[in-house]
């Protein structure tokens, strides 16, 4: 910590004494207050920060300055050795008798998760400040549990309460060690909102270095995706959502983004073909997909729908809930033995009908509205008649 003295003129000021301020800076940032003194700049020595001089006055000053500083030196000794939060700020507040107000955990995450509530449908989806919300009652019984308190200062979060907090999601909450490191992460952006305001000072995820277990996405082969696309249905509803399931096979749409494709979304390209330009409701990020045949006549034969009319979509989807449960229905009729939900149809897209057709995982990133490629790639499954063909091309070559 460093201290200094100084004199600070007002913009007005013309003449005569000026107001002595102390200035506290503590890794490289300032606060400031009033000593209630003042001295006449001709008088004060700025290297020294003290009045210049021998008078009597002077000597005075110059004393009280120094018992100011002795005591802002002994502030700063009795805040590192309590283990409290020291900024320039917090040491100014307990200098000039502000009551020390403790930032605390569970208030800062309540605070953000407000926030966060007034920005759904703008900069959030609801089903993220559930996961947050969720996570804060996690992190509020694991307190009760492990500490018998409702709530800590955050100066009391380090690297031992991250690890406790994850064992007790793996042992008392039963998570999977992905769902774990979710919300370990969901606490990881509280923490980060404490070391940018300052509320922290030691980052406890420094040496804190999660892993998530790949996660095995299931995906349509072309034989599967062939048989649900030719299966005759009586039903005319699950015809519909088949249909719907295998438009999000040839577009990489993901449910949400189905249900509020307008019309208005469906534009000819540069290239004379029809694409759909739509934002990605999880993202906001434009995703730009050339409109496969398959997906062009399911769009057509669905254009003079009612609901489609009505609500100017391009297709009349329903509940997904609805859509999943005649999805395990259309996976028995066609004896297709995985979980189907729609939300493989996503998958399905990425590995069978791009990425396994030599579509670059480039163009599959951008058609799929991925903030990054890494995204994809967890996507995208190689299946093994691609290796098969791929090895196919060096036969000859390296005999």
């Amino acid at each position: 910590m460093n201290l200094l003295f100084y004199l600070k003129k007002r913009s007005t000021y013309k003449n005569g004494p000026v107001t002595i301020y102390l200035r506290f800076t503590i890794d490289g940032r300032r606060a400031e207050t009033s000593t209630g003194k003042t001295c006449d700049p001709n008088r004060w020595n700025t290297q020294a920060g003290r009045a210049a001089g021998s008078k009597e006055e002077t000597r005075v000053l110059n004393a009280y300055l120094d018992k100011l500083q002795s005591r802002a030196q002994e502030l700063h000794q009795l805040m590192t050795s309590g283990e409290e939060t020291v900024t320039a700020e917090t040491i100014k507040n307990r200098f000039i008798g502000k009551a020390f107000q403790s930032r605390t955990l569970v208030a800062i995450f309540e605070d953000h998760n407000a926030k966060m509530k007034s920005l759904i449908g703008k900069e959030f989806e609801r089903s993220t400040l559930q996961r947050y919300e969720t996570c804060l009652m996690h992190v509020k019984d694991f307190m009760q549990l492990n500490y018998d308190v409702s709530d800590i200062p955050v100066s009391k979060i380090n690297f031992a309460f991250i690890v406790d907090f994850e064992y007790y999601l793996r042992s008392v909450r039963n998570c999977g060690n992905n769902s774990a490191i979710k919300y370990i992460k969901n606490l990881g952006k509280i923490v980060r909102i404490c070391l940018g305001n300052g509320w922290l000072i030691v980052d406890p995820y420094l040496d804190y270095k999660p892993k998530q277990n790949a996660v095995h996405r299931a995906v349509l082969t072309k034989e599967e995706l062939s048989r649900i696309k030719e299966k005759k249905f009586s039903m005319e509803r699950v015809a519909t959502v088949r249909d719907m399931f295998v438009f999000s096979c040839y577009t990489g749409l993901a449910y949400v983004d189905v249900c509020k494709l307008k019309r208005s979304e469906l534009i000819k390209g540069t290239d004379g073909n029809l694409w759909i330009y739509t934002s990605r409701k999880k993202t906001y990020i434009l995703s730009r997909i050339p409109v496969l045949p398959a997906a062009l006549a399911i769009i057509k034969a669905y254009e003079n729908h009612p609901q489609c009319v009505v609500k100017d979509t391009l297709l009349p989807m329903m509940s997904n809930q609805k859509l999943n449960a005649y999805l395990k229905e259309i996976a028995d009729l066609c004896d297709i033995r995985k979980s189907l939900t729609f939300h493989i149809a996503r998958h399905t897209f990425a590995t069978t009908i791009t990425l396994n057709n030599g579509v670059p995982i480039e163009s599959v990133s951008k058609m799929m509205g991925h903030t990054s490629i890494k995204t994809t790639q967890i996507y995208a499954k190689v299946l093994d008649h691609k290796i098969g063909s791929d090895m196919q091309k060096i036969i000859g070559i390296v005999d």
